[in-house]
């Protein structure tokens, strides 16, 4: 992993103007903050600064008002939510460039924190301009990115303004980063991967790149159909990417160049419909009738998976195997977490997941805090799988 100063480098902040990159892109409910979980993550970082003197001016989109002002979509609305977290008030401030943002952070105070208005309410935010990411570096001292899952963004505020000013990774940023280079950067083997999902087409540059880097792979969810029907396996009406069987071999073949054993389902669970409780049957994956689609993987199978995860040490889990959300279609997925989490609390496995259906696999299947590390950022978990650069990330290096 490369080197990134952290806050135990920042040295004094009494009064220093801090801006910290926050993710408070939150879903809402009747004007209130209905999940505060990303909310949470940034208490720590916001905390320990605040606790030593700085004043911290928090940095953060909401929603996409494609850099123009939108009253539905300002900080404003998040600001109670934010308040009732951290157990004291937060000052907003109605702009986060200019002489409105000046005004605002002039009467602050040592010990304060500020959210300042919504960085997409301006274009070049997410054109990077660079005239805007100098506007952003006048109002502060010192930059801290803590918003992992906004450093896929070549933006202003995750990547320009790191330019300007010293620049540090945040305490949820640090532990993000440190978690992702145990996984992936410098894990521990064998390594084996988990990736479900619905279609291959949305996974290709992860598949890709996982086959170079770990011992198992894993594959489930809807896009385990796809490698099936490459394989010959006639999936019934089973959702089925027919037009990749192509993309599915390559990887196999490239997956045996790098000796890594692809894993998928012997026998799976099969309905004549997508709907809660059907009548299913458990079948080999040859037996899979014309008019049925595989919804799930089968115990057999899963019992098998989880003695490859107990001959691994670290474990990369992004998709579920099944179409977890509707029963019983989630008990593949349950019963395999459940496995990576008694490996990890035992100490024998370190396991980190990520991906918004992931996370809410996991907190389905009661897991998710037992989990070495559960990233909640997205497309910058995706990208990150995929090996690519990630902007946010690149420009705290030392």
């Amino acid at each position: 992993m490369a080197d990134f100063k952290t806050l135990d480098d920042i040295g004094d902040v009494t009064g220093k103007k801090v801006l910290v990159r926050v993710d408070l892109n939150v879903p809402m409910s009747d004007g209130a903050v209905a999940d505060d979980t990303r909310i949470r993550a940034a208490m720590p970082t916001i905390r320990e600064l605040s606790d030593k003197g700085a004043i911290v001016l928090l940095l953060a989109h909401f929603g996409r008002p494609k850099g123009a002002k939108n009253p539905t979509q300002s900080l404003s609305l998040v600001i109670d939510g934010l308040a009732d977290v951290l157990g004291h008030s937060v000052m907003f401030i109605p702009d986060c460039i200019g002489e409105g943002a000046e005004a605002g952070v002039a009467v602050l105070a040592p010990g304060d924190v500020a959210v300042l208005e919504n960085t997409r309410f301006h274009a070049g935010e997410e054109k990077n301009d660079p005239a805007f990411a100098d506007a952003l570096a006048e109002i502060g001292d010192i930059y801290v990115n803590d918003a992992f899952s906004a450093a896929h963004r070549a933006h202003g505020s995750t990547e320009g303004i790191a330019h300007r000013l010293p620049a540090y990774a945040g305490r949820a940023m640090e532990a993000e980063l440190k978690a992702l280079d145990a996984a992936l950067g410098n894990p521990a083997h064998p390594v084996a991967a988990v990736v479900g999902g619905a279609k291959v087409s949305s996974k290709i540059d992860v598949l890709r790149n996982l086959v170079d880097k770990v011992d198992h792979l894993i594959i489930g969810g809807g896009m385990a159909n796809t490698f099936l029907a490459a394989r010959g396996v006639d999936v019934g009406k089973s959702l089925c990417e027919h037009d990749l069987v192509d993309t599915a071999n390559a990887i196999f073949d490239a997956a045996d160049a790098a000796g890594c054993t692809i894993h998928l389902p012997y026998d799976v669970v099969v309905a004549k419909e997508f709907a809660a409780n059907p009548p299913t049957r458990t079948v080999n994956i040859h037996e899979v009738a014309a008019d049925e689609m595989i919804l799930d993987v089968g115990p057999a199978a899963v019992e098998a998976l989880g003695d490859v995860l107990k001959s691994c040490r670290t474990l990369v889990w992004n998709g579920p195997l099944g179409a977890f959300e509707i029963s019983p279609f989630d008990a593949a997925t349950v019963a395999l977490a459940r496995t990576a989490a008694a490996l990890t609390r035992e100490g024998s496995l370190i396991s980190v997941a990520g991906g918004g259906d992931t996370v809410a696999a996991l907190n389905h299947a009661g897991v998710a805090d037992e989990f070495t590390f559960v990233s909640t950022a997205g497309g910058a978990f995706l990208e990150w799988m995929e090996g690519k650069p990630l902007p946010g990330v690149d420009a705290l290096k030392a």
